[in-house]
């Protein structure tokens, strides 16, 4: 059954009733920033809705955690408050409730244009990790650079692999990205390349915004894992390809990937997702006991991705993926971060790796679109082997329900040359 609010929302929106995701965004740049949430075109102001009393439930109806520049208290108050806070907003703003339906003082001071405000990072970020959670992304890569025998190594199918990332070059949707410089693979007996990136990619991922963390040295049950996960992002997890290739042996990404991470503005939370949960693919072998759910999942999100080149009017579709395709679980990778002990925190980011799937339109890079530059890509006539200056690239996912959609709106970034 479609949920009705008394805010209008068109059929195609990725922001329903039944989604209300969680961002934070300023009402005007002189003003403090405040958490939202989306629904159709709109943010409904959520410090206006606490100011106004309307979080009456045990727990939030003495908590200012929708008073915070960011949402880093609120997500460390776990599932609990999590689900009062969505019971509570789907009540207020359904078609037949009063209360902001028919006080219009109320809704013009909390419901606001969406285009008519500045969002910004959802939380602070603390930390963030970077998975490798896509078979097909791995087997692709190891193909490309040690052949078909050796595509894919041992321990993949034994353990989540992960590197540390950079969480200081992680930046809100919309922000433009400036090709780097770095070293690249010498040719001959040449001094390594220097100079701009030859070789700028995307990286079609997500990322799990962790909600209440542990403490030092206590590990996480995988059971129990997704009461630490509050809800997932759009993420775009840019490479130098060329700096990767060269840098990354023996201790994997650094100056390749630290350069930007770009994230969509709005956290659709696991509950806003589970009406589009479906197994998880089989793993074989079977994962040592620790990794071992109960219940193993996925969800059927819809993953597309487009460029749209300097000049041009019109954006291409390069890739239509699925987060369905992840072979290590969202509860896998965080029951196996904290497996040594390793403490997480209200607001980490844990990125998927690239998802790509099976089919060729579903790869999630260009690396693997174009098989490392060997082949060309067509957009509307011209063409790619990997990103050039003025390029922007958008991300958007959308779960598709019966007469509704629960989406993450899109998440973007336009490459500037390297200075």
């Amino acid at each position: 059954m479609v949920l009705n609010s008394f805010v209008q929302v068109h059929p195609d929106s990725h922001f329903p009733l039944e989604n209300l995701p969680y961002g934070v965004f300023k009402p005007q740049e002189s003003l403090e920033p405040r958490p939202g949430v989306a629904i159709g075109d709109y943010v409904l102001d959520l410090s206006v809705v606490s100011s106004a009393g309307l979080f009456d439930g045990p727990i939030l109806n003495s908590s200012d955690c929708f008073l915070q520049p960011s949402l880093n208290k609120f997500l460390g108050m776990g599932r609990p408050a999590w689900k009062e806070a969505r019971a509570t907003l789907q009540k207020l703003l359904s078609s037949d409730n009063p209360t902001f339906r028919d006080n219009a003082s109320l809704r013009e001071k909390s419901l606001l244009p969406m285009d008519k405000v500045k969002m910004l990072l959802p939380a602070v970020i603390g930390d963030y990790t970077d998975f490798f959670s896509s078979m097909h992304h791995a087997k692709n890569c190891g193909t490309m650079f040690r052949g078909p025998e050796n595509a894919i190594p041992p321990n993949w199918f034994h353990l989540p692999i992960a590197y540390h990332g950079r969480a200081s070059s992680i930046v809100i949707s919309g922000t433009d990205i400036i090709r780097p410089r770095g070293q690249g693979h010498p040719v001959g007996n040449s001094p390594p390349y220097f100079g701009p990136s030859l070789k700028l990619d995307f990286e079609l991922e997500m990322a799990a915004v962790v909600g209440p963390g542990n403490e030092l040295g206590k590990p996480i049950d995988v059971n129990e894992a997704a009461d630490h996960i509050f809800g997932l992002v759009l993420m775009n997890d840019w490479s130098a390809r060329d700096i990767q290739a060269w840098e990354y042996v023996p201790l994997g990404p650094f100056l390749g990937k630290s350069f930007g991470t770009t994230v969509s503005p709005w956290i659709v939370t696991l509950d806003a997702l589970e009406p589009f949960a479906c197994d998880a693919p089989k793993q074989e072998p079977h994962p040592l006991p620790y990794l071992a759910e109960k219940n193993s999942k996925n969800y059927d999100i819809s993953l597309e991705v487009r460029i749209k080149p300097s000049g041009q009017e019109h954006s291409s579709v390069v890739t239509s993926s699925n987060f369905k395709h992840l072979y290590w679980t969202l509860t896998q990778q965080l029951a196996h971060h904290t497996i040594n002990g390793c403490n997480l925190r209200p607001g980490d980011l844990l990125g998927t790796g690239t998802i790509s799937g099976p089919e060729p339109e579903s790869l999630g890079c260009l690396l693997e679109l174009t098989w490392n530059g060997q082949k060309s890509l067509s957009l509307n006539g011209l063409n790619r082997k990997f990103l050039e200056d003025g390029d922007e690239v958008i991300f958007a996912g959308c779960c598709k329900g019966n007469g509704y959609n629960v989406g993450f709106g899109t998440c973007s970034g336009k490459i500037l040359p390297a200075p």
